[in-house]
């Protein structure tokens, strides 16, 4: 599942669309683009918010969920059967395995864009309200909760996990105050330096902890959970130095 930092690249992609009109849309998709009018619409902008993108229109806006299996390309087919094919002037935007809905009206009525980690009106200190109004919370699951933190996934959640030192399995409400300030501040860091290796080609290289065995730290064998938590993740985690905080 494509997370933030891979919605915000393909955004920084297809700026070459934006004030261009689309001239034929096609795909597979069930949401009837053509019936609502989307051939012959210029694209005001393009957008991202957590995992969503946003393809903006006069009135309206495409979203695009990419899903588990979701992907895209430019220019050039890649696969068979694209879920949306915008046709511009100068390209072509081809959409696969995703999830498509039309959001009518401003698309400022439809996202809060303070929970978008990597957003730049992102705030902290909601994020810290909202947590502290879910205590019983894991921390593996509040970081995946998408109206705390937006475009945060599941490779994020174990790298910020051990970054912290907190297990995983930690509830929000035993978490030190200093403790959920980093979980807070680092689900941002991490998603940013996830963008800066994602466009060099290296993110793998720099996992610590997700798909790993081995503790870097420790040099003891990683824990590895397939469904953690309310939200069923894959958890990677090492039993020495990531603390359990426990209500």
């Amino acid at each position: 599942m494509p997370e933030g930092p891979s919605i915000v690249i393909l955004k920084e992609q297809v700026q070459k669309f934006k004030g261009k009109k689309i001239l034929e849309v096609s795909g597979n998709t069930k949401v009837d683009l053509v019936g609502a009018g989307v051939a012959g619409s210029k694209v005001l902008d393009f957008k991202s918010w957590g995992k969503h993108f946003l393809i903006v229109l006069k009135g309206r806006a495409i979203r695009i969920h990419f899903l588990l299996f979701g992907s895209y390309s430019l220019d050039e087919q890649t696969k068979p059967r694209p879920r949306v094919h915008l046709h511009f002037k100068n390209g072509d935007l081809f959409l696969y395995a995703c999830s498509v809905k039309l959001l009518e009206g401003d698309i400022d009525t439809h996202y809060d864009w303070t929970a978008d980690v990597m957003n730049d009106t992102w705030d902290p200190r909601k994020a810290r309200k909202k947590l502290k109004d879910k205590p019983d919370e894991l921390a593996a699951d509040a970081l995946l909760d998408q109206d705390i933190f937006a475009g945060v996934g599941n490779i994020i959640k174990n790298e910020v996990l051990f970054r912290i030192r907190v297990h995983p399995e930690s509830q929000i409400g035993a978490l030190p105050p200093r403790k959920l300030s980093e979980l807070i501040r680092e689900a941002r860091n991490y998603s940013f330096d996830f963008l800066e290796w994602k466009k060099a080609f290296e993110l793998r290289k720099h996992w610590l902890a997700h798909a790993k065995s081995i503790c870097p730290r420790d040099n003891v064998p990683f824990v590895k959970v397939k469904h953690l938590g309310k939200r069923k993740r894959r958890a990677f985690f090492c039993p020495k130095c990531q603390k359990l905080y426990i209500l």
